[in-house]
């Protein structure tokens, strides 16, 4: 790697250790298809369970660029009354010397509002717990005795709490949730060591699916991100659906300075990327999602792009199939 993109990458990581003194947490283009990965009162809304897999490799060409991975399953624990949902998902992701992993459990009680049951308010928690980990033999130190530096692999094992809430009907969702609640705000120590604490996070989570034709559908959504500390995330995406199988998208990402912090350095440029997303309904049961985003800062001259895959397999029931499809 040149020295500018050393440059750029140490430079950024700084700013996550010492200006900003928090760690948001994962990012994915591919959102709408990864519900549980933002919203525990989304456990269940498929009706049938439902395995997820998402793969993230950021920034490609930068040595130690952010990657992340996550594994879901949720569904229904009762497919009459279909009031409860349940779900489980672990998370990897890794930034340079940093890693962090978690596992959560995720609860969700679902208030059927409308006698078709095509309507629902949802409430949910999670409880889990989150390792983060720093490996000092990543770090090129100027002071080989520097006290601040682990001579290994250090981590720090946290429980944390998730809760949320979403609804839903056949064309129009909405949900908000937020996570780290048992966080603290600020940096905590392995031994002499400190590290980035996870601070608390919110999102707020809305689309709608809207005909143009008895074969196209456009279905536009947007994704709030907030740690309350620098910038907030907004990602505005739409999709043109084709037959209810092909999806043919566009995303939009940037940063709004809603909250004031005089640690963060002024920013001229809240652009962050562009996505394309594509997704394809095998059959009913399999989906299989892909997205290249175009970084569009300033970063944007030292790395190749962002590949993320997603795929999702439902498990079919010996029930009757749900009569209002899912489109979220």
């Amino acid at each position: 790697m040149g020295g500018a993109k050393k440059y750029i990458l140490l430079m950024g990581f700084s700013l996550c250790l010492v200006k900003t003194q928090a760690q948001q947490t994962i990012q994915f283009s591919q959102y709408m298809f990864n519900g549980l990965a933002l919203n525990p009162a989304y456990a269940g809304y498929k009706d049938d369970w439902t395995v997820n897999l998402s793969s993230r490799i950021q920034w490609v060409g930068i040595n130690d660029a952010p990657q992340t991975g996550t594994l879901s399953i949720d569904g229904l624990t009762n497919s009459t009354t279909k009031n409860v949902g349940l779900g489980f998902i672990a998370t990897f992701d890794r930034l340079g010397p940093e890693s962090t992993s978690s596992l959560y459990a995720n609860y969700s009680y679902r208030l059927r509002l409308d006698n078709d049951d095509t309507k629902r308010l949802c409430f949910g928690f999670a409880v889990g717990a989150e390792q983060y980990s720093i490996d000092g033999s990543k770090f090129n130190a100027t002071d080989p005795d520097d006290g601040a530096i682990p001579l290994g692999i250090e981590s720090k094992f946290t429980p944390d709490f998730r809760a949320g809430i979403y609804y839903y009907s056949p064309s129009f969702y909405f949900g908000a949730s937020m996570f780290n609640l048992l966080s603290n705000v600020g940096i905590a120590a392995i031994d002499n060591t400190e590290i980035v604490q996870q601070v608390r996070t919110a999102y707020v989570t809305s689309g709608v699916m809207l005909p143009l034709s008895d074969f196209v559908d456009i279905k536009p959504s947007f994704m709030i991100k907030a740690d309350f500390k620098g910038p907030t995330n907004v990602d505005m995406t739409s999709y043109l659906v084709f037959n209810k199988v092909v999806w043919l998208g566009a995303s939009y990402r940037t940063g709004v300075p809603l909250w004031q912090n005089s640690s963060l350095p002024s920013i001229e440029d809240n652009t962050d990327a562009l996505a394309l997303i594509a997704q394809f309904y095998i059959n009913d049961h399999f989906r299989v999602g892909y997205s290249f985003d175009f970084t569009v800062s300033k970063l944007a001259n030292y790395q190749n792009g962002t590949h993320e895959i997603s795929l999702s397999l439902t498990l079919p029931s010996k029930k009757p199939r749900i009569t209002s499809p899912r489109y979220f």
